[in-house]
């Protein structure tokens, strides 16, 4: 039996094609020199990590700049770890941070499909290949015999893996591989290594420079025994007809590298550029140490997270780019107002030890982006991140839009030279406004003064106040209560002789505050209750009295 007769045997396929129709089908893209394609490609299990956004906005920025391609491919070869609308999640998290694919899955394009579980007869074609030439083998091998294998191997200190005298598919005789195939038994395909560990080579990284790289000897499994390729041969084939240029990936994969050189290399592929990101670490709050950002331990981890608790993708964005280039930082302070995409990215720029994550400064930076939209913008940003995350309270609170303007400019200071910068994200905003709506006013009443102060100032305020006094006759009235019950009205007099008085105009202030309000520190106390309207303000205030 030749090994052509052993390939048919081994692969059945019947839509498997001449390897020249896959190179027709799937040309050279017509781009301009220069043209770099990228692609992000995710495994469906149901979680965006903070790195794949890092990752994704790495290969956009690449590919668009230069006028390239970047898509999107979903590499569902493992059935075991997908998750049922795991593959919208990832679309939907990038959409909502504005990475934008030009192709890929739920996109199409021409070099389609970009699901790996509907390439299979690419990959049968490529083994088939691969086995006529020698260059691949059939595996019979069961779990307990590998699990004996590996324990021998680490028992003795052995490199672990299939290879010389431990990959036995390579010394089955043609009775052996017929009576096994006779018999049913699952098997493999595995690469023939040509590798010899013992031969190194450099290699140029993109990102981490000139690396050196030791040969592959480990006859790796090209197709597992459902016919479905593995990571490492799948990639190599769908690169080379997606026509990827520059592969970024993070840095775990480098010890992945000799295969995948190897594989490019036997398969007659031109092989694209690798640039390995480093990891996204996070100091322990423990025991100060650096770590990778986790997914079991970080909630920041997930790309989720941030939607949840309604961070603006710009800023999300802002802070991947001081991660993802040292020289952002000094290029935003310059061109503070200028598109993100001016920013010139290079892989040249970016660290090759480790990012440190550090939420402290992500906040800094959203609270700059929030502080500069306008009442508009806000009102709809809050009003889709509560579509989407919020309570039925907080979605009904957009009912009445001019209200919600008028809470949104006093309260963040838009338009003013007192604009706040202390707004992280929608969560946040939409807690700190809550005391505008009965259903979440829930005051916690902290007076410095006894009940009986507390109620004669209340109730000599009730009586002197009028919705249409302007803010200054507002507070001429405030001053007036207070002097009535033994306050100072006078700051300057109060702090002469503070014991003089029983306090002054601006505790008289805060009673009124805190029994409106449930703060002790608010905008504006006038323009709040015109906002809330004398009847709410006046059921506050008779409330505090009778808890007073």
């Amino acid at each position: 039996m030749d090994n052509k007769q052993l390939a048919d045997l081994l692969i059945k396929d019947e839509n498997v094609k001449p390897l020249s129709y896959y190179e027709e089908k799937y040309p050279a893209r017509n781009l301009p020199k220069g043209a770099e394609v990228t692609r992000f490609a995710p495994s469906p299990t149901g979680f965006l990590h903070f790195g794949g956004l890092f990752g994704a906005l790495c290969d956009e920025r690449l590919a668009h700049q230069s006028g390239g391609v970047a898509y999107l491919r979903i590499e569902d070869t493992d059935a075991k770890r997908e998750v049922e609308g795991a593959v919208d999640v990832i679309i939907n998290g990038f959409r909502y941070f504005g990475i934008n694919f030009d192709e890929g899955a739920q996109i199409g394009g021409e070099y389609g499909p970009y699901f790996q579980r509907q390439r299979a007869e690419i990959y049968h074609a490529y083994a088939k290949d691969l086995i006529e030439r020698g260059l691949a083998y059939p595996d019979f091998s069961t779990e307990e015999e590998l699990a004996a294998i590996r324990e021998y191997q680490t028992a003795n200190k052995l490199l672990p893996g299939c290879y010389g005298e431990f990959a036995k598919g390579r010394f089955y005789t043609e009775e052996e591989i017929l009576q096994n195939l006779n018999e049913g038994k699952p098997y493999v395909i595995r690469l023939k290594s040509q590798g010899d560990v013992n031969v190194k080579h450099t290699f140029h990284d993109e990102i981490k420079g000139d690396i050196t790289v030791t040969e592959n000897n480990i006859d790796v499994v090209l197709l597992k025994s459902d016919g479905i390729p593995t990571y490492h041969f799948a990639h190599a084939i769908d690169d080379h007809f997606m026509r990827t240029t520059t592969v970024v990936r993070g840095e775990e994969w480098l010890s992945s590298l000799p295969v995948h050189i190897e594989l490019f290399s036997v398969l007659g592929f031109r092989m694209p550029k690798f640039a390995h990101t480093c990891s996204i670490q996070k100091i322990d709050a423990e025991d100060g140490s650096r770590r990778k950002l986790s997914k079991r331990k970080d909630p920041e981890a997930s790309v989720t997270y941030y939607k949840e608790e309604g961070y603006l993708p710009e800023a999300v964005k802002t802070y991947l780019m001081t991660l993802l280039n040292s020289n952002f930082e000094e290029w935003r302070l310059k061109f503070p107002d200028k598109p993100i995409d001016e920013f010139k990215f290079s892989l040249n720029k970016m660290s090759v030890s480790g990012a440190l994550f550090d939420m402290v400064k992500l906040n800094d930076i959203a609270k700059t982006v929030m502080s500069t939209l306008s009442a508009e913008e806000t009102f709809d940003f809050l009003k889709s991140w509560a579509d989407e995350y919020g309570t039925d309270e907080q979605k009904a609170r957009f009912s009445d839009r001019e209200r919600m303007l008028s809470i949104l400019t006093l309260c963040m200071g838009i338009g003013s030279k007192k604009r706040r910068k202390d707004f992280i994200a929608a969560r946040q905003v939409m807690d700190s406004i809550s005391y505008f709506f009965d259903e979440a006013f829930a005051p916690v009443y902290a007076y410095k003064f006894d009940g009986e102060t507390v109620k004669a100032v209340l109730t000599a305020f009730k009586a002197v106040y009028s919705a249409e006094d302007d803010n200054a006759a507002w507070f001429n009235k405030v001053k007036e209560v207070a002097s009535s019950l033994g306050f100072c009205a006078d700051m300057k007099a109060y702090k002469a002789n503070p014991s003089a008085y029983k306090g002054s105009v601006s505790d008289v202030a805060e009673m009124i505050r805190i029994a409106v309000t449930g703060l002790s520190n608010t905008p504006d106390l006038w323009t709040i209750m015109h906002i809330l309207g004398k009847e709410r303000s006046f059921a506050r205030l008779d409330k505090a009295i009778s808890l007073a």
